[in-house]
This record gives C-alpha cells, structure tokens and sequence, in this order.
C-alpha cells in the first residue's frame, strides 16, 4: 500500500514538473513549435510518464526511508514528541511575525532570503527548547494537577476496597459461586476484561479439556452474574504494557485496593509478596474441614496403595487424602484406624495414620 502512495506521489509530482519545466525545456532544444508538444496537458502526461519510469528505480530507497523514519518515530517517547512538536509550531509562528514585520523594509534580497532563514532558525530553537524543558513543563502542569489527581486515588482506593477481584483459575474452580450464594463473600464481585477475554480463549480451544472448562467458567460467571444477589462489575480497564494476566490481576488489586480471590498457590504467593490482600478459595476450604488430631480414630476405605513401601491410601468425604502406615493388604476394605500426625498447606491438608488393628496387635 505504501508503495502506491509513493508511485501517486511521483505522478503527481512529475506531471507537475512537466507543466512547468517541459516548456522550457522545449524551447531551449527549439523543438516549441510543435503544436502537440506544446500543450500543458501532453506535458504534464510527459512529466507524469518520466517520473513514473522513475519510480521502478527509486521508489524502493524511498520506502525503505519511510519506514525507517517510521520506526525511529515510534520508538521516541510520545512526550518528546509532543513537546518537541509545540516548540517547533512555536518557533514557526514567531519566525513568520518576525518576516512578516521586515516586509514592510523594501529590500528585494532580504524579502527572499530572510523568511527561509528565520523558519530555519525560529524552528530549530523551538523544537530543542520545547524538547528540552519537557521535564519542567510536565512538572509545571503536574503540580496544578497533583492534588486533584490525589483526591481522585483515594476515591478510587475507597471505592475499590470492597472489590472481590476474581481469577481465571477460581472461576474455573466453580466453588466461588457457591461461597457467594451462602454470603460468606461480600462486597462487589469484580471480572476484568482480560480474564474474560482469556476464559473465551480457553473455551474455543481445540484441546477438549480446556474447552471444557473455559465454557464451564463462563457457566460459572453467567451463574453468578444472573442468579445470585451479589452485585456484580465487569472492568474494563487493561495494562497493554503486561502481558501476564496474573500480573495484571495483581497490578489491578494493588491500584485499586481490592482484594484479590484465587485458589492459584504461586499467585497467593506473589500476592504475599506484594503486600496485596488474598482470599485464597483452598485456605478457606481446608479452614472447614473437619479438625482432626493426632489420636483421634476414623473409619475410611483404603483404595489404592501409596508410595512408599506398605502404604495404603484412603480418602475422607471432603477430599482429604489419609496416608495409611501398613495399609497395603487392606487395599479395597473399609477398617478403623488410628490418627498418627495431620501435615497442613495451603495447597491442602494431608492425614498420617495407622490401623487400629495393627496398634492393638503392639
């Protein structure tokens, strides 16, 4: 496309030129007195066709400058740019007043040369005055705006500190509905844009798995959103300078002052780290789960064996996994055990225990 434009550029220019130029040019090689020839409009088609022929040379050098001043542009900080830019337009208007006001000195020479000289020089100083005091003129305009822009923070922070901001992994997960429902969950439930647009991508993927469990969490959303009392928000806002979703979520929560609910154990970390509040859906389930302590006796079935040599390995109602000692020729029968030690993480909680046969045996 930038290519045409050129090629455009070059008729345009060169049928120009030929209007111009292409007379002259006749009348010096004495070949004017052709009627044909003499016609603007043959000209400017001359001008148009010589130029074009050009372009087949010319036009590869030209685009390849443009896309290099392009790119060198772009990565130029746009307040540079825009400083720069003011100064430049600055310069440019004090050079024309100044040329302006020498016209009324009837000097020929100095009509034609002063107005190119002064744009050159008002409009260099201009842009490097502009350029270099962006700094100050930032400051400038920062400070008029700094207690506003403070007031508008805080606002935001108190409004954001009853905000429950949700993860693509809890959403998933399905148990928040639930904990909503029973309103363990208050405040405003946020969604941002960018876990939704995440949930729609793992929902159309082509693994069937993740696709799965993309629409299952937009089940989940739809469930929240339309069923439950709960006030929910979609947020709109996005940082295109991060590209991880769940370092956005963290950059949200922190702005905001909301709090951020996963079932994610590296997120709950790096949220701890950051000094941002977490709700953290498996704390809160293995908070209910029924205490066990070391003594005490259940009744479980040991379905499987374990790792380690021996070990048998069974499973309380809630999930709770039970590592049982000497437990492998129990393998598919349900027997009364003996609790010997509990092991508790956040990524869930883990019951040591031996039968109760083999301890009456001792």
């Amino acid at each position: 496309m930038l290519k045409r434009i050129v090629q455009a550029c070059f008729l345009i220019i060169g049928g120009t030129l030929g209007i111009l130029l292409l007379p002259e040019l006749f009348r010096l090689l004495h070949i004017n007195d052709i009627p044909l020839i003499s016609n603007a409009y043959v000209t400017a088609i001359l001008g148009a066709i010589i130029f074009y022929l050009i372009t087949f040379w010319a036009v590869d050098y030209v685009f390849n400058f443009i896309k290099w001043a392009e790119d060198s542009l772009v990565k130029i900080p746009v307040t540079d740019v825009l400083f720069g830019s003011v100064g430049l337009i600055f310069g440019l208007i004090v050079a024309f007043l100044i040329g302006f006001a020498l016209n009324a000195i009837q000097v020929q020479f100095l009509n034609a040369v002063a107005p190119i000289l002064l744009t050159l020089l008002f409009g260099y100083l201009g842009f490097q005055v502009g350029f270099k005091k962006r700094d100050e003129l930032l400051g400038l305009f920062g400070n008029r705006s700094n207690k506003k822009k403070t007031a508008d923070e805080e606002n935001e922070k108190a409004i954001g500190s009853d905000w429950k901001i949700l993860d693509t992994s809890v959403i998933i997960d399905g148990r928040v509905a639930d904990i909503c429902q029973t309103g363990f969950l208050e405040g405003t439930i946020i969604i941002p844009q960018f876990v939704l647009e995440e949930l729609q991508h793992i929902a159309d993927s082509s693994d069937v798995l993740k696709r799965n469990r993309g629409r299952r969490g937009l089940d989940i959303l739809n469930r929240i959103q339309k069923e439950l009392s709960i006030k929910v928000e979609i947020y709109e806002g996005d940082f295109e300078e991060i590209s991880e979703v769940d370092s956005k979520l963290v950059k949200l929560a922190k702005l905001t002052n909301g709090i951020l609910v996963t079932n994610d154990f590296n997120l709950n970390k790096v949220c701890e780290l950051q000094n941002v509040s977490v709700l953290n859906i498996n704390d809160l389930a293995n908070a209910v789960k029924p205490v066990v302590l070391p003594g005490e006796e259940l009744t479980v079935q040991v379905i499987k064996d374990g790792k380690e040599y021996h070990q048998g390995v069974a499973y309380l109602d809630d999930g709770t996994m039970i590592v049982v000692e000497e437990g492998r020729e129990y393998i598919g029968k349900r027997i009364e055990v003996l609790v010997t030690s509990v092991l508790q993480t956040s990524a869930g909680r883990m019951i040591f225990a031996k039968p109760k046969l083999l301890e009456k045996a001792l």
